[in-house]
Order: C-alpha cells, then structure tokens, then sequence
C-alpha cells in the first residue's frame, strides 16, 4: 500500500465507501454504472484501507475485474457488452421520458464518448 499522510486517509476511506455504495446502487439501477466505482472504490480503498481493498480483491465478482484493469487496464468483453447494453437501455429511457429532446441528446451522447472509451480499452490476456 502507498504511504498516504494520515490527514488525508480518512478522506480516502470515505470516497472508497462512497463508490462501493454508489457501484452497489448500480447493480439494480439502470443507466447507474458498477464496474466504474468499483474500480474508483479500489483505487481509493488503497490509499485509505487496505481492509476493503483486500476484500474487494478477494470478491468473486469485483477480483477479477478489478486486477485485470490495475495489472493491464483492461476491460473483459462480457463486461464491456454488458456496459454498451446497459447504456443503450438508459438512453432510450431517456428518449421516452425525458421532457426535452435535448436532455436526452447530451446524456446519450455522453454514454456514446463513454462506450468508444469503453471499447478502445485492451481486454484481459
């Protein structure tokens, strides 16, 4: 684990916590990402408690995904189809109930930037 000042370490404790809880909250919440928190949750769970962060390691589900991006910066294909479907159901939520076309517009174009991002990364060896 980084060496992070103690004055700062609670701060990184609590974003971890945070994207646990908003990434947990994505897993029923359509158009709310999982995988990104988790990542941000690991990222920070490492400056701020080497508690979570091993146990987000030793997770069935978040290990895999989480050391294949902090050994590789890679993205598997089942989670990257997963992410573009889960996308494209949002947006057209977003068609359907926003009340301007515009809204909807700007929050689909920004899932569009994130899925080419998506698919540009490499996927696990």
């Amino acid at each position: 684990m980084k060496s992070t000042p103690t004055r700062f370490r609670w701060a990184w404790w609590l974003l971890a916590y945070a994207a646990l809880g908003l990434g947990l909250i994505g897993i029923v919440v359509p158009g709310l990402p999982t995988v990104p928190f988790v990542l941000l949750a690991a990222f920070a769970a490492t400056r701020g408690s080497s508690r979570l962060h091993a146990r987000l390691l030793a997770d069935p589900r978040f290990g895999p995904v989480i050391r294949d991006w902090q050994a590789q910066g890679a993205v598997s294909r089942r989670a990257k189809r997963l992410a573009t479907a889960m996308m494209a159901l949002a947006g057209l939520v977003m068609l359907l109930t926003a009340p301007r076309l515009w809204m909807a517009v700007v929050g689909i174009g920004c899932m569009a930037i994130v899925a080419l991002w998506l698919w540009r990364r490499p996927e696990p060896r």
